[in-house]
């Protein structure tokens, strides 16, 4: 009997969209709190009051229901970024991470641990988090070189997402401040320009 239930296709109860995101929003809440590995469905379903059957019928499993946190519920990243110009672009970008850069903190923390022996939360950390900024990015890569501003896609562009990341949430793991603009300016325009120019 036990062999047959758990072979079974997962039934998800009628739940709305919104109290789903109530749900996601939970699991991200309580992410942050304990960590992954700490994280129980439990406390889950306290936070969000709804039953622990229900979010087994919903995810399956906690990992499951982390990665559908992340995925929909992950930190909100900016659509589009048109200012006219590269440096305008990358400024614009930067201080938009930098207002994330708390928040992200906590959640990669919460995971640094479980996304290196899980590979379904790291392609949901991947999805949500990183290749969207990376889209981003390249976009404005791509502008520039339509504008004249660059002459080819140069090889430093692959480097700057992970470059803007780590700036902006070294900070804020360090001394737990913001990066303000005139030092994301200077990290535009003395180390990020430069080297988009130079490869």
């Amino acid at each position: 009997m036990a062999t047959d239930e758990a072979a079974a296709p997962v039934k998800r109860p009628r739940v709305t969209a919104e109290r789903e995101q109530e749900v996601l929003a939970a699991t991200l809440q309580a992410l942050s709190d304990t960590g992954y590995e700490a994280l129980s469905m439990d406390d889950v379903a306290a936070r969000a009051h709804c039953s622990k059957a229900t979010l087994y019928r919903l995810w399956r499993n906690k990992a499951g229901l982390v990665s559908a946190a992340i995925r929909s519920s992950g930190p909100v990243r900016p659509t589009e970024v048109d200012t006219g110009s590269l440096r305008g672009d990358l400024i614009t970008v930067a201080e938009r991470l930098a207002q994330h850069a708390t928040q992200d903190s906590r959640l990669y923390a919460a995971l640094s641990h479980a996304i290196l022996t899980d590979d379904e939360l790291a392609s949901a950390v991947q999805t949500a988090l990183f290749q969207p900024d990376t889209e981003h990015v390249m976009r404005f890569i791509d502008r520039a070189v339509e504008r004249g501003e660059l002459t080819h896609r140069p090889a430093a562009a692959d480097f700057l997402p992970q470059a803007f990341r780590s700036l902006v949430m070294s900070r804020s793991a360090l001394d737990g401040t913001l990066l303000d603009s005139d030092h994301l300016s200077r990290f535009i325009d003395d180390w990020v320009l430069p080297a988009l120019l130079n490869t």
